[in-house]
C-alpha cells in the first residue's frame, strides 16, 4: 500500500478525478426544488441544476481535473503552481455549492426570474436536495488532493527521462557524451550498437 499513502501521486490523482467527476456528474442534477406564486402566471414548480444554480461548477471541475494531471506531468515549479490552482479550484466550488445549499431559496430565484421572462431575481420557496452537499464534499476530495500533492510534490518524479527534452549527457571523465536522442538525429539507431541491451 505504499503508493495509497495521503500525499503519494496516485492518492492524490485519483482524489482529484474522484472530486471532479463528481462535480461535472452535479453539474446536470436538481440542486434545488421549489415554488413561485406570481400573480400574472399563478403558482407554479420550479427546479434549478447544478449549473443553472452556479454557472461555473462544470468549468471549475474541468480545471480543476487538468491541474491535477499536469502536477502528476509537470516539473516542480509547474507542480506547485498547478496544485496551487487544484486548490482555489477546490476553495471556489466548495463556497458556491455550500451557498446554495445554506440559501437555496435566493439562488433559485434568479432561475425562477430567468424562467418568467424577467431579470433579477423573485421570491421562491426552495428545498435543497442532496446534490449541493455532495457537490461540497467532492471539493472537500479537492482541496484534501490539494493539500497532499503539496506535501508530497517534493518526491514525486516525472514522467522519466524516456521522455524529457534530448540533451547531452556526462561521460565518466565529465566529456560530451551524445545521448540517444542525439544518435537518433544524427541518423544513427541506438538499438544496433554492440553494447544495446539484448545483444
Amino acid at each position: 500500500m505504499k503508493h495509497l499513502r495521503p500525499t503519494s501521486k496516485l492518492t492524490v490523482i485519483l482524489l482529484a478525478l474522484i472530486g471532479a467527476g463528481v462535480l461535472l456528474a452535479s453539474g446536470g442534477r436538481t440542486w434545488v426544488t421549489g415554488t413561485v406564486d406570481d400573480p400574472v402566471v399563478g403558482a407554479s414548480r420550479i427546479l434549478g441544476t447544478g449549473s443553472e444554480l452556479a454557472s461555473g461548477v462544470v468549468a471549475l471541475a474541468l480545471v480543476a481535473a487538468a491541474a491535477a494531471l499536469a502536477s502528476a506531468t509537470s516539473g516542480p515549479v509547474v507542480r506547485r503552481i498547478t496544485l496551487v490552482v487544484l486548490a482555489l479550484a477546490a476553495l471556489g466550488e466548495g463556497v458556491v455549492a455550500a451557498r446554495i445549499a445554506l440559501d437555496p431559496a435566493q439562488s433559485l430565484g434568479a432561475v425562477a426570474a430567468r424562467s418568467l421572462g424577467r431579470t433579477g431575481s423573485i421570491e421562491t420557496h426552495a428545498t435543497p436536495t442532496s446534490w449541493p452537499w455532495i457537490a461540497v464534499v467532492a471539493s472537500v476530495l479537492l482541496l484534501v488532493a490539494a493539500v497532499g500533492g503539496w506535501f508530497g510534490a517534493g518526491s514525486w518524479r516525472g514522467l522519466g527521462a524516456r521522455y524529457e527534452a534530448p540533451g547531452a549527457t556526462a561521460g565518466a571523465r565529465g566529456q560530451r557524451v551524445a545521448s540517444d536522442w542525439d544518435r537518433l538525429d544524427a541518423g544513427d539507431d541506438p538499438t544496433t550498437r554492440d553494447d544495446a541491451p539484448g545483444t
